[in-house]
């Protein structure tokens, strides 16, 4: 058992660290405001040569403690509590297909509250854009936030409406979409292209549940990065924050960050969904 927890654990963590460089690129493109700003990415491959030539290849990795650090309790409360959501919900009487997504939505949630002050501290150091070597460590940036802002909604648990709405809407998909069309598909007796069925399901779950998530994704990064005007906060609340980039920029404001959230999340999900399911397989089958 601890052995299938630390490959489940290690594998999260390569996950982590082959994939950062898309979450601080999906972070830059929420954040940034203004086409016509000359520091502004144009496209997704311009975003990687300019983060490469301005700020090295360590660019690509700002942030990534926090998410290493939340990775084994945020995996852990993910599918601990979706399971015992489910137990839950097995006392009243709904619909398998709703049980599924209740319980995603209750885990999520669970989550959120669990991440979110390393999310604050992530999305700060993304935002970043000195050098590796210029910006402040994470612990003393997390100590920065805390002196001058607090704990609270408006320091180091800023944004927590945002990212309620991010991750209860995503695992809410995520979780319902897979578990409802993995049971509408026979199951395949070539382990193969059994693998592949599942794998083919995460990946549509995850690609499906990030382009419904991604305006909660795009107000948390401007509620908990940087604001407009230094000393003035202008994105407070998550719904607020909305209406205001939908005002000010447009619907397709919303959706920035898509494509690096889908190339992270889309494959990223199905792996994460593959690793939980043969790992409590084999639990199941050995404890």
């Amino acid at each position: 058992m601890v052995r299938s927890l630390g490959e489940h654990i290690s594998r999260g963590l390569v996950e982590i660290c082959l994939m950062h460089p898309l979450d601080v690129v999906k972070t830059r493109f929420q954040i940034q405001r203004c086409a016509t700003d000359p520091n502004s990415y144009k496209s997704l491959v311009d975003s990687f040569q300019m983060i490469f030539q301005m700020e090295g290849l360590f660019g690509f990795y700002k942030g990534i403690l926090p998410p290493i650090l939340a990775e084994t309790p945020k995996r852990a409360v993910k599918f601990f509590t979706f399971e015992q959501y489910k137990k839950l919900l097995g006392y009243v009487s709904l619909s398998p297909a709703l049980t599924f997504a209740i319980a995603g939505l209750g885990s999520g949630l669970t989550e959120a509250v669990v991440v979110n002050p390393f999310e604050v501290v992530k999305v700060g150091l993304q935002a970043n854009r000195n050098t590796f070597a210029e910006q402040p460590s994470t612990m003393g940036y997390a100590r920065q936030i805390i002196k001058k802002e607090g704990w609270g909604l408006q320091g180091l648990n800023k944004g927590l409406t945002a990212t309620l709405g991010r991750h209860g809407v995503f695992n809410m998909v995520y979780f319902g979409f897979y578990y409802n069309v993995k049971n509408m598909i026979p199951v395949n007796k070539d382990p193969t292209l059994e693998f592949l069925r599942k794998f083919g399901i995460g990946l549509l779950s995850g690609t499906i549940a990030s382009v419904i998530n991604i305006p909660f994704d795009v107000a948390k990064s401007r509620i908990q990065g940087p604001q407009p005007v230094p000393g003035e906060i202008k994105y407070r609340t998550c719904f607020k924050t909305m209406a205001t980039v939908y005002q000010e920029e447009g619907i397709l404001a919303l959706y920035k960050g898509l494509l690096p959230k889908i190339m992270r999340l889309g494959p990223g999900g199905a792996v994460m969904l593959l690793v939980y399911e043969y790992t409590y397989s084999w639990l199941q089958e050995n404890w």
